[in-house]
């Protein structure tokens, strides 16, 4: 599982070192795409195949449902661990993302979210929010009994 939040630095090339405790569970190599929140999300072959799975089955009529299988599998590449912990992020990713120099790398179970500070500071003062977390939780059942 991915937890945690870390800071990484991206050299020149677009390589970013992985997390120690991510690299097993992407051992073989991973999907790297562009998230909905103008980051990146990198997930294992096997979750990703599922999501593709969803994708394949729907309805090609629809002008949404291709929309978003062009916003995913067009902005989505393969990615392998180097001997040193890195990957190589696609310039292209990196761009939509506005990441350049230094990441933020999220844990969100099933993958990890790849953002620019900037996004990633926005983003964090939203799950900071108490008064506004109160009320947009409060409908889910989080129980464990």
């Amino acid at each position: 599982m991915f937890l945690g939040r870390y800071e990484h630095s991206i050299d020149e090339k677009g390589r970013m070192t992985i997390p120690a405790r991510y690299r097993e569970l992407i051992a073989i190599g991973a999907y790297i795409y562009q998230g909905f929140d103008q980051n990146l999300i990198v997930m294992a072959n096997e979750p990703y195949q599922q999501i593709y799975q969803q994708l394949n089955q729907m309805n090609m009529t629809d002008p949404i449902a291709r929309q978003l299988k062009r916003h995913i599998l067009s902005n989505t590449d393969w990615v392998e661990v180097d001997k040193a912990g890195r990957i190589l992020i696609p310039q292209f990713l990196r761009q939509s993302a506005q990441i350049d120099g230094t990441a933020i790398v999220v844990g969100v179970g099933d993958y990890f979210e790849i953002w620019s500070p900037n996004n990633w500071a926005k983003q964090n003062e939203l799950i900071q929010d108490v008064d506004t977390n109160l009320q947009k939780y409060a409908s889910y059942n989080i129980s464990i009994r």
